[in-house]
């Protein structure tokens, strides 16, 4: 089995059973992400702890394969962290995205490395990108419960 048809089976998977997908009744901060380009459109929402552990997060809305893998693949990550090292995740796939990272490093992105080749199809790289972006603006821009617009997904 080649590793490529390993990486298309992480992200069929994530699609089409996601883990995180649905509404969280008890969520601190919900917020929209939106690809105008596509049309993917995301509901994050988490349940952040008083000591500043994401206690779950989920996720709604529509999109392609890649927007909706990649969503629940970065819940599957960050759930049960800190905010401060989901951000560092968040920079580290962005690094990953960008080929700015060595293996060592992309390994620390557990199944979320199974999208390091997007950045060779620049059409999709928006669809990927699109979840962290917005965990991204919530953890550092939301003080609680927020319902604002997420539209700046790109990788710069």
């Amino acid at each position: 089995m080649s590793l490529n048809s390993v990486y298309g089976d992480i992200l069929n998977e994530h699609n089409l059973r996601p883990s995180h997908k649905g509404q969280l009744d008890d969520a601190t901060i919900m917020l929209e992400g939106k690809n105008p380009t596509c049309g993917d459109d995301i509901y994050l929402q988490l349940k952040i702890g008083e000591d500043g552990t994401i206690e779950d997060g989920s996720f709604y809305g529509s999109g392609c394969a890649i927007s909706q893998a990649s969503v629940d693949i970065m819940l599957d990550l960050v759930i049960g962290e800190k905010k401060e090292k989901a951000i560092e995740l968040v920079n580290k796939f962005m690094g990953m995205i960008r080929g700015q990272l060595s293996e060592d490093e992309i390994d620390e992105l557990d199944e979320a490395a199974a999208l390091k080749d997007i950045s060779h199809m620049p059409a999709r790289v928006k669809c990927a990108v699109l979840g962290w972006h917005t965990l991204e603006e919530a953890i550092l821009n939301n003080k609680g419960y927020a319902n604002r617009k997420n539209d700046h997904c790109t990788t710069e």
